[in-house]
């Protein structure tokens, strides 16, 4: 019941039981849905004296990044530093720190790793700890997008990785300061992502193949605001914000619907877009 509140720690998983009601799976960054909202029945209004019992716990590496709960399966990913890696003395720093990026695939009823995926992966970025996105499960496939750009898809059961993508060895781009951190968006057959590069700010890849299908959008940085779909009358739109504008695109072939300037400090658009009513609203500091 309180998957979408599991946070990734930087030496633990957790996973606790509160009620014997089974937990609708959380598939992705934000759930099934990818709004936040848990439409299961008999959730927990507060926790019982003491909080909620521990039933396992599970060392892990630094990250950011979310679980997906599927079929009784936790995917994470992490990030093991190099044993002759140090820490910059501060976070900001770019310093290259060498290490490898982890896809972890734990039972969900004891926390015993099934499988797991590593890659070497040194970080050039701020506040280097780990990955920023959330796997995302869909089709008995994972989808996992690390911090320096290793967009990558697995075969859920078998941890056998079907096809990977380099986005900055693919498409010219720069790893932005915080890391690629946009949780990738599944749409049919599509999986779009922010990549940045030359009319690359977005770019939709075939699920299966990790084919290109279309890219779109130049800007200097790409951001790290998730693409997201709305719904505007018969007509879907799928949003992307980058640090200069907020577009509107067509999901189907990356067509430019309409594109409204608004800026974001220091390349940091981060906050997803939100449709209410016939207005969408977007932030920044």
């Amino acid at each position: 019941m309180l998957r979408p509140l599991l946070p990734q720690a930087a030496i633990a998983g957790l996973l606790f039981a509160c009620c014997p009601l089974p937990a609708d799976d959380w598939p992705q960054w934000l759930g099934p849905r990818r709004d936040g909202e848990w439409r299961e029945m008999g959730i927990l209004e507060k926790f019982p004296p003491g909080g909620p019992r521990v039933l396992w716990r599970v060392p892990v590496g630094a990250g950011f990044a979310g679980p997906a709960v599927v079929d009784g399966r936790v995917y994470l990913t992490d990030r093991v530093p190099a044993k002759e890696a140090t820490r910059p003395a501060s976070a900001f720093d770019r310093a290259r720190i060498p290490g490898e990026e982890r896809v972890l695939c734990l039972s969900e009823a004891d926390g015993h790793v099934l499988w797991q995926y590593s890659y070497d992966c040194p970080y050039t970025i701020s506040y280097g700890s780990g990955p920023r996105a959330t796997p995302l499960v869909s089709g008995k496939k994972v989808y996992t997008l690390g911090a320096e750009g290793d967009l990558l898809c697995f075969d859920a059961e078998s941890g056998r990785q079907l096809w990977g993508r380099d986005l900055k060895k693919d498409y010219g781009a720069a790893t932005p300061t915080w890391g690629f951190a946009a949780h990738p968006l599944l749409d049919g057959p599509r999986l779009i992502c922010l990549v940045g590069g030359e009319k690359s700010v977005a770019v939709a890849f075939d699920k299966d193949t990790g084919k290109e299908i279309w890219r779109a959008l130049s800007a200097k940085e790409p951001g790290y605001c998730p693409p997201t779909l709305i719904q505007v009358g018969e007509r879907r739109q799928l949003i992307i914000w980058h640090p200069e504008s907020v577009n509107a695109l067509e999901p189907e072939t990356g067509k430019v619907y309409w594109s409204q300037p608004f800026a974001a400090r220091s390349g940091l658009s981060v906050p997803t877009p939100r449709k209410a009513g016939e207005r969408l609203f977007v932030t920044a500091f």
